[in-house]
């Protein structure tokens, strides 16, 4: 039996005091994730809040990521409409990867087999030229490799080899580098 009251937040530390991150959940709910906003002003908010961003990154509307400074994007990366970064711990975005609509990158997850529901967090990383697809989900502790795709829907909670596409029907398969 879970014993829900005994969970605390020991091991997870979120990298910034509490006024800082009241004024991240400010700005990201108001500026960040608003459709009017330009994708190198989110930029800039992700930089101010101590993200690392490349150049030519494009943030669309209504992403949302939890800890900025727990993030590191490479050059010319797209993160889509709707996108979540549920990082609790790192997420490291390669170079020209395409996180697409509605997807999830989530570091966090609790120990199923502990009574008090501990928390069970790994970094996630996705390498140059991958492809998380609409709707796919990333889960903790898990590698994308080298212009791998991950399909449309599909949830991914173990590392996916370079060059390998794995489909929403848990299969994989190779794909060809792009030309």
């Amino acid at each position: 039996m879970r014993d829900l009251p005994a969970f605390t937040l020991a091991g997870y530390d979120k990298g910034r005091g509490i006024l800082v991150q009241a004024l991240w959940f400010a700005v990201m709910n108001t500026v960040f994730m608003a459709w009017f906003t330009p994708a190198r002003v989110r930029a800039a908010l992700l930089r101010a809040f101590g993200a690392e961003i490349g150049t030519g990154v494009l943030i669309r509307h209504r992403v949302r990521v939890l800890w900025p400074w727990k993030l590191t994007v490479g050059d010319h990366t797209w993160i889509g409409e709707g996108a979540w970064i549920l990082n609790l711990e790192p997420v490291t975005l390669g170079a020209h990867v395409c996180v697409s609509q509605e997807a999830l990158l989530c570091t966090g997850s609790h120990d199923h087999r502990a009574a008090d529901f501990r928390y069970r967090n790994a970094p996630i990383t996705v390498d140059d030229g991958a492809w998380i697809a609409a709707r796919a989900t990333v889960l903790a502790g898990v590698k994308v490799g080298r212009c791998a795709v991950v399909g449309a829907g599909a949830v991914l909670h173990k590392d996916l080899p370079e060059l390998t596409l794995h489909t929403a029907d848990n299969r994989r398969r190779p794909v060809e580098e792009p030309a």
